[in-house]
């Protein structure tokens, strides 16, 4: 199940470039094989038009995007009768595949010892859920925090820009119009930002300070209706930034 909106959200696509991506993709186990020339070929179009649509999408070339998009495509594996699969395994060795100590520290450093502005959190959709449950778990440890929703005026930020020493966004994708434009904002205000995302390249990495990548399953299911645990890994992440929090407090 393959949902392209989150993929070219934000990017200058021609309806030529749509339907080469549609068609790399349909092809995804041979497109290599193929490579430019024969895509092109298929495709009614020049070689250079495929190595722009990879340049448009954020890769450094046909072959890197090829690369990246594969994984991203894999088809939902059911589990047969009696079969079982760790599909509630959550490991502390897959956080740091994509994390290092050093990010944890900054964490600590730039947002949880932040003392005299406020926590400013911001996501969408299912996001949102994650993002109102930092929220109450920074109040509940005594920090200033302000929480706003994709249904919330974007004047909450904006009227609080003078107060707000960090701002936090939760992006599945990393391709949120909406935490983008807040991205963006913070950086021309010089406000240190963190965003919580998939694993994959996106914008809203780029754009902060500091990036926490949590690993998702299906990075193409927009719509998050295939069984995934990105959201408990991310649930996850959270508790181990406070768990080394404490530690520290108590080393100190």
């Amino acid at each position: 199940m393959i949902d392209l909106s989150k993929l070219v959200q934000g990017r200058q696509l021609s309806e030529l470039d749509l339907q080469l991506l549609k068609f790399i993709i349909n092809h995804i186990d041979h497109a290599l094989q193929m490579g430019v020339r024969e895509i092109a070929k298929r495709n009614y179009t020049s070689p250079a038009t495929v190595v722009r649509l990879s340049k448009k999408l954020g890769y450094q070339g046909f072959t890197d995007m090829c690369y990246k998009l594969m994984p991203m495509i894999k088809e939902v594996k059911i589990p047969q009768q009696n079969e079982q699969i760790d599909f509630l395994e959550i490991s502390q060795k897959d956080f740091f595949r994509y994390n290092r100590q050093e990010d944890i520290d900054s964490f600590i450093q730039n947002v949880l010892n932040i003392k005299e502005k406020y926590i400013f959190i911001y996501a969408t959709g299912f996001s949102g859920i994650a993002a109102e449950y930092l929220y109450k778990k920074l109040l509940v440890l005594g920090k200033k925090a302000i929480f706003a929703s994709g249904t919330d005026s974007i004047g909450v930020f904006e009227s609080n820009l003078n107060d707000i020493g960090v701002l936090i966004v939760i992006t599945r994708s990393g391709e949120t119009e909406k935490v983008i434009e807040k991205l963006r904002i913070a950086k021309e205000r010089k406000i240190y930002t963190v965003s919580f995302t998939n694993e994959s390249t996106n914008r809203a990495a780029e754009l902060s300070n500091l990036n926490f990548k949590i690993y998702d399953d299906y990075k193409l299911d927009d719509r998050n209706m295939l069984p995934n645990i990105f959201f408990p890994r991310l649930l996850a992440v959270i508790e181990f930034l406070i768990y080394e929090y404490f530690k520290l407090i108590n080393r100190k």
